[in-house]
């Protein structure tokens, strides 16, 4: 008994000192009240919603693709920082800097390759989540706005693919970004200025290196973090997910 009452005077003595009560504003959320504020305080806990309709916790409504999408976004963030101390955007360097990750760097290699692979189903499960919010309706009313900001992303999403492609300056990635280029001056009227505007010139060389590289760990990054602080806020400003009920009162509008 006196081993049980010591040790809640400790757990009170922690839960209720100032450091403590400056970190967690509320006690346990045992009613709505308190779930609310603990949801509002809390940094990690206020981009959701209060409420969450029931549906939407099955797995086999959203397939996580959305979390795994940001998740593989802070892999491609923490990865790409640490390959940033191993590289240097120079046409005399940025192979051999490649080269030497892969051979001499510790753990060179693991990273590159988580980096690239977390790229690659990046696209892939942006897109899948594309086609999740497209065939349950998610994108109707009052939804809209973050439809378009999901598609911003996808956008978003492929430039910083396709900016990151030309940084080992290898023959593959130097003549696919040469057609992919050649691509965008065949466009009319202003095909020509768009390619001289991402090449920096009238081939690929060490600006259009220092401009990839520089949309690809600054711009874009910042851009796609801005995109996904508006998208998570837009989902809990439109109330979570989407229900059936949504749907059914739209289409009831609609029809009116």
């Amino acid at each position: 008994m006196s081993n049980r009452m010591s040790n809640v005077l400790n757990k009170q003595s922690i839960t209720r000192n100032r450091v403590w009560r400056s970190i967690f504003r509320h006690g346990y959320p045992h009613d709505e009240e308190t779930q609310s504020r603990v949801m509002a305080d809390n940094l990690l806990l206020h981009i959701h919603p209060v409420k969450v309709k029931k549906h939407s916790l099955k797995i086999t409504y959203t397939w996580g693709l959305g979390f795994i999408s940001f998740f593989l976004f802070v892999v491609l963030a923490a990865t790409g920082a640490w390959l940033m101390f191993f590289y240097v955007p120079s046409v005399d360097r940025a192979y051999a800097d490649i080269q030497a990750l892969e051979t001499t760097v510790a753990f060179g290699i693991l990273i590159r390759s988580m980096h690239r692979w977390a790229a690659h189903l990046m696209v892939l499960t942006v897109f899948l989540h594309l086609c999740r919010v497209f065939y349950t309706g998610s994108y109707k009313h009052p939804r809209e706005f973050n439809w378009v900001v999901g598609v911003m992303l996808w956008v978003v999403t492929l430039l910083l693919s396709f900016t990151g492609y030309l940084l080992p300056w290898d023959q593959l990635s130097y003549w696919a970004v040469t057609v992919s280029t050649n691509i965008a001056g065949s466009f009319p009227f202003i095909g020509e200025k768009i390619r001289i505007l991402m090449l920096g010139g009238a081939e690929a060389g060490q600006e259009a290196l220092v401009r990839f590289y520089a949309l690809h760990i600054a711009v874009l990054p910042l851009v796609m973090t801005v995109l996904i602080g508006v998208h998570f806020w837009r989902i809990r400003k439109d109330g979570g997910l989407s229900s059936k009920a949504e749907q059914e009162e739209e289409h009831l509008e609609t029809a009116k």
